[in-house]
């Protein structure tokens, strides 16, 4: 069985590092990776002896790639066409109309949110993108929170399998970082938010928190991994709220688990996510957890001895939840709880083993 895993290649975070421990991990399929543009994602796969096709999109209104994809799937005898993300969905939705195979997709956001900010094009994408979902056969749904979402969406239960995100939990990953490279103190408490820097993540909320806390909290540092179009904005926005001092811009990171384990917490504000697999990294850091209620988080996160979840775009649960764990001293035991859980249910191997049994299921529904 050929399965063709497709989407745009320009992913840095959660959704990059899902597909390539996915693809590294299928055991009875072969997989063909096709991106629009070169990007880490392709470059990690190559490494990793996945097989890439850059379609090598001009831009992202490039519908020259229609063909090319055509192509692939003729030449390579691809049964299967698995999407990631909207654009990937469009460009799959043109070439079936012609070329018969099964399309799977997990969809790795709410697609009414995808185009957040982006004004009346944002507003026209949105529609589309919302009208060629209901076109696949097949969709993995993170949690099942995230499945009910989709039933929402006028989609059929029957259409969508549940398949928990998953990391591996048995490689031995090093602290290459300290507290002291970064002049922190070891008396501050620290927050790691591995995020792109992008609107639905939250950030300008967390500020907001960030600055209620520090009103009688002083030695709180914020760590902030990732990189993206908001980043301009949001330094001016530290600056503004008089924050500079206790916000690090730290951009794309490839070693997120250096930044982790020299954290107190791990820090997540997104308005909207499927399954974050950032959250599976600090439970494999054994690094404490507070989170939005989005998505399969509280599948996860599901009682207070694992962590915190609060509200959406809530600056004082958020602040609450942070004065709460700095007042915390059973920190290494929420850590250690948090890792028990995650390494017994969301394991990679889980994942592949349930991903393979659907691509089987779905080549063989008429």
């Amino acid at each position: 069985m050929k399965v063709l895993h497709l989407i745009s290649g320009g992913e840095t975070g959660g959704s990059k590092n899902h597909l390539l421990s996915l693809l590294k991990n299928l055991k009875e399929t072969e997989v063909l990776l096709g991106v629009f543009q070169e990007g880490k994602l392709a470059e990690e796969a190559r490494k990793m002896g996945i097989p890439v096709i850059v379609y090598g999109q001009s831009s992202r209104y490039d519908f020259s790639v229609i063909g090319k994809i055509k192509q692939t799937i003729k030449g390579h005898q691809i049964s299967i066409v698995h999407t990631h993300g909207p654009r990937a969905n469009l460009f799959t939705y043109f070439v079936r109309r012609r070329t018969p195979f099964k399309w799977i997709s997990t969809i790795h956001s709410d697609p009414s949110q995808d185009f957040i900010k982006g004004g009346m094009k944002g507003k026209v994408f949105t529609a589309i993108n919302m009208m060629v979902i209901k076109k696949i056969d097949h969709f993995f749904a993170v949690s099942e929170r995230f499945k009910q979402m989709l039933v929402g969406f006028g989609l059929s239960a029957e259409k969508i399998t549940t398949v928990y995100n998953g990391i591996s939990f048995d490689e031995q990953l090093e602290c290459r970082r300290s507290r002291e490279q970064f002049a922190i103190k070891e008396d501050d408490f620290v927050i790691c938010m591995v995020a792109r820097l992008h609107p639905i993540k939250g950030h300008t909320v967390v500020f907001d928190a960030l600055k209620k806390v520090l009103e009688t909290k002083q030695n709180v540092k914020l760590l902030l991994i990732g990189d993206g179009p908001e980043r301009d904005n949001l330094e001016k926005e530290v600056k503004a709220k008089g924050l500079a001092k206790s916000v690090r811009f730290f951009g794309f990171q490839q070693d997120v688990h250096s930044y982790l384990c020299i954290s107190d917490i791990k820090l997540l504000a997104s308005y909207s996510e499927s399954f974050p697999l950032v959250i599976l990294e600090a439970a494999r850091s054994h690094t404490p957890v507070i989170s939005t209620d989005v998505g399969g988080v509280k599948d996860l996160i599901s009682d207070s001895s694992l962590g915190w979840v609060v509200p959406i775009k809530n600056a004082e649960a958020l602040a609450g939840a942070i004065t709460e764990a700095i007042n915390a001293t059973n920190l290494a035991e929420l850590g250690n709880n948090l890792y028990e859980k995650a390494s017994r249910l969301y394991s990679i191997d889980q994942l592949a083993k349930s991903t393979e049994e659907t691509y089987k299921k779905i080549k063989h529904t008429p």
